[in-house]
This record gives C-alpha cells, sequence and structure tokens, in this order.
C-alpha cells in the first residue's frame, strides 16, 4: 500500500503548517498578550525569520527549549535559547 500522506514540515512556524486548530489555540494565547510584553511586530517577525533558519526548529516547536517559537518571539523579553542566540 502506497502511503500519499504527507511529512510535517519541521522547519515550519505552526501558522504555516496545516494544523488549523492547533494554530487558533495558540493564536488565542498569543493574542492574549499585554502591550507592555509584547515585541514590536517587525521585530516579531525578524525573530521567527531567524526561527526559521535554525536547525532546533521543528514543527514550530524549538527543541532546544520545547517552546513554540512563535510564542518565545512575540514576548519583548524573549530570547533565542541556542547555544550561539540568533536573537
Amino acid at each position: 500500500m502506497n502511503s500519499t500522506k504527507k511529512k510535517p514540515c519541521i522547519r515550519c512556524l505552526i501558522r504555516e503548517m496545516n494544523q488549523q486548530e492547533e494554530y487558533k489555540k495558540l493564536q488565542v494565547y498569543l493574542d492574549s498578550f499585554s502591550e507592555e510584553i509584547r515585541a514590536d511586530e517587525e521585530v516579531y517577525e525578524q525573530r521567527l525569520q531567524q526561527c526559521k533558519k535554525c536547525d532546533s526548529l521543528n514543527q514550530g516547536i524549538c527543541i532546544k527549549c520545547g517552546c513554540f517559537v512563535e510564542a518565545r518571539a512575540l514576548r519583548k523579553k524573549g530570547y533565542c535559547p541556542h547555544e550561539e542566540p540568533r536573537w
């Protein structure tokens, strides 16, 4: 039997994967962040672009710390947990 199921994209963010229910839950969480703790949109997007280039990204999760990178990157005081931080 030949399976046509696609493998998950390990270099994708949750918002880019075909995981609509999971992303909706994550988006509700992200929307709950107050303006005081949020990074501005440009910083957030730059951080996500760096995460997408990282070998430690696996299906939207950082394998160094286990976080959803979209949540960590949104926090002003967020940081990259890699040995050589990317941001």
